[in-house]
């Protein structure tokens, strides 16, 4: 028996040193020199593709990957989502489509190199720039800086999530070739400590690959954001004016364009941007002749289900939320689709590097819906959870809730009518007097006054119910609590004693709706429905009928939706399909119709 023992692990030390062998094999060395990146030692040019895991499907992940080497990248960039892996203080989640490991596992099975962007900030159009809003219940906290309080749970989750990156270096035989720090930072601030501690912290953990910044051409921007010995991305970098300015700045490291954008992302109220294929062809021309490295940005954007997209604001009264989708214009459409800005690079790559791409993957399949209908079935006022008692409005992530809804309650004692103003709403919200809708109010443009009614009851009650539509990702104004952030007053006086119900929407709570019978159903309806389907398949559900809301299949969240546009159609994975019924159920605060029809189209636009 102990012989067995001792053969036993005789033999699983030789597979453990096989292991290694095999690891040091396929490692390499990539480097920095004044004018080149190294890989092993020989110069490198990095076309590059983003994408990232978090917005596609675990199932196409091969396929979108399949997609960029086949455009002619060499590379795939990937953005790391913090919010998406911690969304509870010390409680990380890398299962399923938050297994990014694995997503880089297959970069480096199609042998493609990965430059990896793990933030902790990313801006990406993601809400809070990928930062956990339970940063947001501490009071004071200043975010992206030397702040202690930041700087701990930063550091928590580097040295978590170094452990999963370390194994993917290229230097253990991985793809990862180089690690960014931070993002666009001169585009925020100056605190060149924190840059500096950060990229220390990645060190300190064994992250043995080259550094990059990726800043906007500037020298005020280069100045504040890059560091010490990493190379200098820029984002863009389309002209030789763009890449002198980087080489004045730090002539010791190479310049790279880190974001070249072949599309632009949309907000709502908005049409479809649209980047001619013309413009983005001449951009990479330009690049290819004069051999520089670039990543573009995105080439596949996929989709900000859920809660999960963010906003813009660049003023205090400004506020401009992104759809759900991330199509972005990206030569792979949202669907995984190429387009005819796919097959210009594609060609033009080829042009250039002298090499013929990968045959194009097969079109990913996708079906259309028959009309069918979701019916009312209850209301939110019918499905409030106990409140919490509070003197005055606090915002939701007081609350311990960072996405969904939150609604305000009290009695107006004293002033019963007149002008009502809300400091302020983030970022949608619907006014109520005795359970009758007065107006709306929304964010964008700092008009947050509406009108009360007379009214003939002694204690009239006060609702408001406010939307959450996306953490600021971006810039100055990412310190963006939801709810009401402030007071609410009625002709000047301070409303106080309110009852406030958090309602965040999730699928726990969506899952355990009751249908309801007694009482009118009105501004905040949730309809149910189903439909067939006799294969499973990709799709986009049209709700064209719908006015705002969000859109639930099979327990799954598909995002938001707005009649304000452009995007009538919410992407629906064939992974959140089953044969035969699928069920649907829509929120949405603005209809008032007993039923709302939906359908399913192949495409996100008409062609």
């Amino acid at each position: 028996m102990r012989l067995k023992t001792l053969i036993c692990c005789a033999f699983c030390l030789q597979l453990f040193f096989i292991g290694l062998s095999a690891s040091a094999q396929n490692a390499h060395t990539f480097s920095l020199s004044k004018d080149n990146f190294l890989l092993d030692g020989k110069p490198f040019q990095i076309i590059s593709g983003e994408m990232h895991p978090a917005r596609i499907p675990r199932m196409y992940w091969r396929n979108r990957i399949q997609m960029a080497k086949a455009m002619g990248c060499n590379t795939i960039a990937v953005y790391l989502f913090w919010n998406y892996f911690e969304q509870e203080p010390g409680k990380f989640d890398f299962s399923d489509n938050r297994d990014f490991s694995e997503f880089i596992k297959i970069c480096n099975e199609e042998h493609m190199w990965v430059l990896l962007r793990p933030g902790p900030y990313v801006c990406a159009e993601w809400d809070f720039g990928g930062l956990p809003p339970y940063l947001l219940s501490i009071p004071d906290i200043k975010v992206r800086c030397s702040d202690p309080r930041y700087i701990k749970v930063v550091n928590r989750y580097v040295n978590t999530v170094s452990k999963r990156v370390k194994p993917l270096l290229c230097t253990n035989g991985g793809p990862i070739i180089m690690v960014q720090v931070e993002n666009e930072y001169g585009s925020y601030a100056n605190d060149k400590n924190y840059t500096v501690q950060l990229k220390n912290m990645w060190v300190q953990n064994g992250i043995n690959v080259p550094f990059y910044t990726a800043d906007g051409a500037a020298r005020s921007m280069l100045d504040a954001g890059t560091v010490e010995g990493a190379a200098i991305g820029l984002d863009p970098g389309l002209s030789d004016a763009d890449f002198e300015q980087a080489h004045s700045y730090n002539s010791n490291v190479p310049a790279f364009s880190s974001e070249t954008y072949p599309g632009w992302l949309t907000h709502w109220k908005e049409s479809w941007q649209n980047v001619k294929t013309e413009n983005i062809v001449k951009q990479v021309t330009y690049l290819l002749e004069h051999h520089r490295s670039f990543n573009l940005y995105v080439i596949h954007g996929g989709t900000n289900f859920g809660y999960a997209a963010g906003a813009n604001a660049f003023s205090p009264t400004q506020f401009q939320p992104d759809v759900t989708s991330y199509d972005y214009d990206a030569p792979i459409t949202e669907q995984g689709q190429p387009t005819p800005k796919y097959f210009a690079l594609r060609q033009l790559i080829s042009k250039y590097t002298g090499q013929e791409p990968p045959k194009v993957p097969e079109p990913i399949k996708a079906i259309d819906v028959k009309p069918f209908q979701v019916k009312a079935v209850t209301c939110v006022w019918q499905q409030l959870p106990k409140p919490v008692q509070s003197p005055q409005p606090v915002p939701m992530e007081a609350l311990g809730q960072y996405h969904g809804f939150v609604l305000y309650r009290t009695k107006l004692v004293g002033h019963k009518s007149g002008s009502l103003t809300i400091t302020e709403p983030h970022d949608f919200a619907l006014v109520l007097l005795n359970g009758k809708l007065v107006d709306t109010v929304y964010r964008d443009g700092g008009k947050w006054t509406v009108k009360l009614p007379q009214t003939n009851l002694a204690e009239p009650v006060l609702d408001i119910l406010v939307e959450n539509m996306g953490h600021i990702n971006f810039a100055q104004y990412m310190i963006d609590r939801k709810g009401i952030t402030d007071r609410v007053t009625l002709n000047g006086m301070t409303l106080m004693n309110w009852e406030i119900y958090k309602l965040p929407m999730d699928e726990s709570f969506i899952g355990s709706l009751k249908v309801t019978s007694e009482g009118s159903l009105h501004d905040g309806i949730y309809y149910k429905g189903s439909f067939d389907v006799n294969e499973v398949a990709d799709t986009y559900l049209d709700i064209s009928t719908g006015k705002k809301g969000l859109i639930w299949v099979n327990g799954h969240n598909l995002g938001r939706y707005w009649n304000t546009g452009p995007q009538r159609r919410l992407y629906c994975p064939a992974n959140w399909l089953k044969k035969g019924n699928n069920e649907v159920v829509v929120f949405d605060t603005r209809s008032s119709e007993s039923s709302i029809t939906l359908s399913g189209f192949k495409t996100l636009k008409d062609n």
